[in-house]
C-alpha cells in the first residue's frame, strides 16, 4: 500500500481527493502542520506527495525544496495556477509533475499511477539488473541513491532527472529524440507540456556542469539530444 501525503489547505478539495484515493487502496494522510510540512513528511515517510502551491506560511515551492533536502520521493504539484511560468517553477524547485485545478479525478489517478510505477515499479530507473553501481568514463552512478559521482564531486538528482540520466547512459553517444524521452518519462504524454522536458534536461545539464562534467548533453536541433562523457576532452585530444 503506497503512502501519499496530501498537502492542501482547502478542506473540501482535500477531503474529496483523499477519499477518492483511499477507495483505490492508497494510504492517505492530509497534512495538518501547514507551518512545518517537512516535519509531516519526516513523520510519515510517504512514497509520494501531492502538493498545493498556495499555502499559508510558505508556498509549495518552498516546501518542495525542503523535502528535496531529505528525500527524492516524487512530488506532484496540484494548483489553480495555470500559467506556464508556475509549471516551470514547480519543476525547477524539484517537482516531478503538475496538475491544474479544476482537475478530473481520473487524470490525477493516472498521473499518480504513472509516477509510482516509474519510481518504484517495473519502469523504475535501474541501469543494471546485475549491479547496483555503474561506471562510465569516470562517471560513477549509484541507482539506489539517485546519485552520481564525477571527480570526487557527488551529485544528487530528482527522480525525473535520474531517469533522464539513465536513458542517456544507456544510449551513450546516440541521438535520443524528444518523443522517446517524453514517452519514457511520462505515460500520459498528452497531459505533458513539451516545455516540461526541456526544463528537466536543463536541470540535469546544470547539475552535471556544476560538478565539473561540462558539455555532456548536446542538443541536436530538430532531432533530440546526445549524451557523451568526456566530450570536451576527446575534442582536445
Amino acid at each position: 500500500m503506497y503512502r501519499i501525503l496530501l498537502v492542501e489547505d482547502d478542506e473540501r478539495i482535500a477531503s474529496l481527493l483523499g477519499g477518492h484515493l483511499q477507495k483505490y487502496g492508497y494510504h492517505i494522510k492530509i497534512a495538518e502542520k501547514l507551518n512545518d510540512i517537512k516535519e509531516e513528511f519526516a513523520e510519515m515517510k510517504p512514497d509520494l506527495v501531492l502538493l498545493d502551491i498556495n499555502l499559508p506560511f510558505f508556498d509549495g515551492f518552498y516546501w518542495c525544496r525542503q523535502i528535496r533536502t531529505v528525500s527524492n520521493a516524487p512530488i506532484i504539484f496540484i494548483s489553480a495556477r495555470t500559467d506556464e511560468l508556475n509549471q516551470v517553477m514547480a519543476i525547477e524547485n524539484g517537482g516531478d509533475d503538475y496538475i491544474t485545478k479544476p482537475f478530473h479525478l481520473e487524470v490525477v489517478m493516472a498521473k499518480i499511477k504513472s509516477v509510482l510505477r516509474r519510481t518504484y515499479g517495473e519502469y523504475s530507473p535501474s541501469l543494471s539488473q546485475e549491479s547496483r553501481l555503474v561506471e562510465l568514463g569516470g562517471l560513477t552512478i549509484y541507482p539506489d541513491q539517485y546519485e552520481a559521482e564525477w571527480k570526487n564531486s557527488r551529485i544528487s538528482f530528482s527522480q525525473k532527472e535520474f531517469q533522464l540520466l539513465s536513458i542517456f547512459i544507456r544510449e551513450h553517444k546516440k541521438i535520443v529524440s524528444r518523443d522517446e524521452l517524453l514517452e519514457a518519462l511520462w505515460d500520459d504524454v498528452d497531459f505533458v507540456d513539451d516545455n516540461t522536458l526541456t526544463v528537466n534536461v536543463n536541470r540535469l545539464r546544470r547539475k552535471l556542469e556544476n560538478a565539473g562534467l561540462k558539455d555532456a548533453i548536446a542538443t541536436i536541433r530538430g532531432q533530440g539530444y546526445v549524451f557523451e562523457v568526456n566530450r570536451k576532452d576527446e575534442r582536445e585530444c
